[in-house]
């Protein structure tokens, strides 16, 4: 080092080494923590809306067609979201007030379908709940990216995702639980809800830093999208072809239903179909942090996606076989569960890697809507061939394009 050099130089490198070096040894931090706690909480309150929700619309007179326009417009206006937010949230000279107030209106909105008396009011509480998790899911990200070095991204986002699947575990066990407590009395049910809800928001206020404010960009929507990196775009492209084949596993629910029901009768293959659920859950939950934890150890983290790529296509031929034992059912549940961990973790991953820091936002709001499309067509695709040809066509195609979107993840460049 020249001897000319100033002072005050030598004192900001060695400074930002030592900061380098603290976030490296101690990625797992009270943020990291906060944002695993935070998405634990909410996901266990609004997955304990939905696993009393079908129960309510009953008992409203309401059927399958009112619960699949509920879910089908809350998950569109959550997709949109999510894509104008993530833009937003790169324009923001801090994203946590955004956050904290989305988990809060989450909460509220949907302990306040207890109070519902119809099928619109669940609508519009349900649509307003959906709506707030949109704005929130980008800036979390971005955020959770900021507190971690580079070598972490994959145990913190894997991490998350652990967390978060917990909460699916214990929704449906607290709702058991709280039907027993209230008599089966739906809306109060719906109403426990607030507590983890409101937690959730209280975690991320109290727990999560943010890091000083950098200069943020100024473009519009459109060019915030033509900015984005041409790799970024490459991932885009795999995760939209995947995303086409990865239909709503609550299918995989009524397969194992219908393949079990001639056996053990519909009432037994039904509880079966909900313990395969929860053995699903369990791989999720387990595959999300290892999976990151890995890809923080391989020399490229494309790998680890194209390998939870190729565990997709694994399930789906063990499904075009339509065999109807458990043993066989037991593997699709495990296989699926893997594969979901993994993708989730590594996208996320893989985009704080490839993105630049000031993009995140925009980042990560498009790769959630390309995610949300894909859902959404994949599964009138699914349950289209399903209907007019046959189970097995059905998920022969998922396969095809499992297969396609492995292939493709490994032409990703992950040069920054």
């Amino acid at each position: 080092m020249s001897r000319s050099q100033p002072r005050e130089s030598i004192v900001n490198i060695h400074s930002s080494r030592r900061v380098q070096n603290a976030a490296g040894t101690h990625w797992l931090n009270k943020t990291t923590l906060g944002i695993g706690l935070t998405s634990l909480l909410s996901d266990w309150s609004h997955e304990i809306a939905t696993s009393v929700l079908p129960a309510l619309m009953a008992s409203f007179g309401l059927g399958a067609g009112w619960l699949g326009a509920i879910e089908g417009v809350a998950d569109g206006l959550s997709s949109i979201t999510k894509l104008i937010s993530g833009h937003w949230s790169d324009r923001l000279k801090s994203r946590k007030p955004l956050v904290v107030t989305a988990y809060a209106l989450t909460a509220a909105a949907t302990g306040l379908i207890g109070l519902a008396t119809s099928g619109t009011e669940i609508l519009l509480a349900r649509s307003a709940a959906w709506l707030a998790r949109g704005v929130r899911s980008p800036a979390k990200k971005a955020l959770l990216a900021a507190a971690v070095p580079k070598e972490a991204y994959g145990r913190a986002f894997g991490l998350e995702r652990m967390m978060d699947t917990l909460g699916a575990i214990a929704a449906p066990l607290t709702a058991i639980w709280l039907l027993h407590l209230t008599s089966h009395n739906y809306r109060q049910v719906l109403l426990w809800t607030l507590i983890p809800g409101l937690a959730a928001a209280a975690s991320f206020g109290l727990l999560v830093h943010e890091p000083e404010g950098e200069k943020k960009p100024t473009k519009t929507l459109v060019a915030g999208l033509r900015g984005l990196p041409w790799n970024f775009r490459w991932l885009l492209g795999a995760a939209g072809i995947f995303g086409l084949g990865d239909f709503s596993h609550t299918l995989l629910i009524l397969y194992a239903t219908q393949k079990l029901t001639p056996a053990y009768g519909r009432a037994a293959a039904a509880s079966i179909a909900i313990g395969l659920y929860l053995l699903y859950n369990l791989f999720y939950a387990g595959s999300a942090y290892l999976s990151g934890w890995l890809s923080d150890f391989v020399r490229q983290r494309k790998f680890v996606l194209a390998g939870g790529y190729f565990v997709a296509v694994t399930m789906a031929v063990l499904l075009a076989t339509g065999l109807p034992q458990k043993t066989v059912l037991a593997a699709v549940f495990v296989t699926a569960g893997i594969f979901t961990g993994v993708v989730e973790a590594l996208e996320d991953s893989l985009t704080a890697v490839i993105v630049p820091r000031l993009q995140h936002g925009m980042a990560y709001g498009t790769l959630a809507a390309v995610n949300s499309v894909g859902d959404f067509c994949s599964s009138i695709l699914v349950g289209g061939i399903w209907s007019f040809v046959s189970a097995s066509a059905a998920f022969a195609v998922t396969g095809i394009l499992f297969l396609a979107a492995t292939l493709l993840i490994f032409g990703l460049d992950e040069t920054p």
